[in-house]
């Protein structure tokens, strides 16, 4: 391990399983020497993205909170989805859970989300946590919107495994993008169902998602298209917000001289 992969290399082995690491172990782990280990430990305590406790073990520090902190004040995706949250939050008529989520790594991963008073939802999709690229519609729907090198390259060990149940994706992703929405049910967590629409903001490298999350038997053919153009509605509104915040500078001025 050389660099920054180090850092990284002893941050991933935290979990909500392993919470707390020792120097050995970690080495063991990592396949590494253990002098190696811990001057890349200490590095990390110095800077505060870990911290001791007991017994010669180490947690994750408080850099994260400080980090978490400034990426809630300044993450466009974040500053543009806060009203709408809670506005399709306010007109859905049913308790629920709002999500907005992006493209992370090979993942996908809720960044913001808001749920109605009366809700009793409990759904995986909890901000920060990674989830699975392709089930879901919180998750299809950002798939569906990518370019297709982009998406193959995602894909290519379902292509390898099992053709058939990669091209049935394709179609089903396909459909996605011509559709605009899309809806699911019972694929992440049983008895609940999703509606997501597309944010797009692709100049800002920004593809994500907005969805409501509820129980499936609260919904009638009726809600569901009247939630469907909810979630739509306001997901578009978000990328016109996003896209506005992160035109260059000058854009709207030589536009509106144009006109």
């Amino acid at each position: 391990m050389a660099g920054f992969s180090r850092f990284l290399a002893v941050l991933r082995l935290f979990n909500e399983k392993a919470s707390s690491q020792t120097v050995p172990a970690m080495a063991e782990a990592l396949g590494a020497p253990a002098s190696t280990v811990y001057r890349t430990v200490r590095d990390l305590v110095a800077a505060s993205f870990l911290e001791a406790g007991g017994a010669g073990e180490y947690r994750l520090g408080a850099a994260f909170i400080e980090y978490d902190r400034l990426l809630r004040l300044t993450d466009p995706l974040v500053a543009a989805g806060h009203a709408a949250l809670r506005d399709v939050a306010m007109q859905a008529g049913l308790p629920c859970v709002i999500k907005l989520a992006r493209l992370y790594n090979d993942q996908v991963m809720c960044v913001a989300d808001e749920a109605t008073r009366d809700h009793a939802i409990s759904a995986s999709y909890e901000r920060g946590r990674p989830m699975p690229l392709t089930r879901g519609a919180t998750s299809k729907v950002i798939l569906g919107h990518l370019p297709s090198r982009h998406l193959n390259r995602l894909l290519a060990d379902m292509k390898a495994q099992s053709a058939p149940r990669f091209e049935a994706l394709r179609k089903e992703l396909t459909e996605i993008r011509r559709s605009g929405y899309c809806v699911t049910a019972n694929e992440i967590d049983p008895g609940l169902a999703g509606i997501a629409a597309p944010v797009i903001a692709r100049e800002a490298g920004i593809v994500a998602s907005l969805s409501l999350v509820t129980e499936d038997s609260s919904l009638d053919e009726g809600q569901r298209r009247r939630l469907v153009l909810l979630v739509v509605s306001a997901a578009s509104l978000i990328a016109e917000d996003l896209n506005r915040r992160l035109a260059p500078a000058g854009h709207s001025h030589s536009r509106e001289f144009e006109s």
